[in-house]
């Protein structure tokens, strides 16, 4: 058994049985058939251009004034290669 973090708590069996009270109760539960999974759509949607992933050596004194722009750095660079290649 995995160890639990300190200050774990569980419900007791009485309020077990009062959440499935509760969940039953809700009028937006519906019941999960097979056909509901086989129209469920799964992952990320499909995008017409999908990015490639790549690997590029640089300089460390370039990488770390990259990322010290921030979060968000790698799409900065590629908007730099953008606009540099005139995209």
């Amino acid at each position: 058994m995995p160890k639990l973090k300190q200050g774990t708590v569980f419900s007791t069996l009485d309020e077990d049985k009062a959440i499935a009270a509760g969940i039953a109760a809700d009028p937006d539960t519906m019941e999960l058939t097979q056909g509901w999974f086989a129209k469920a759509k799964r992952g990320r949607p499909r995008v017409a251009a999908p990015k490639k992933t790549v690997a590029i050596r640089l300089s460390a004194d370039v990488l770390a004034a990259l990322k010290a722009t921030g979060k968000g750095w790698q799409t900065r660079v590629e908007q730099t290669l953008r606009a540099s290649l005139g995209l």
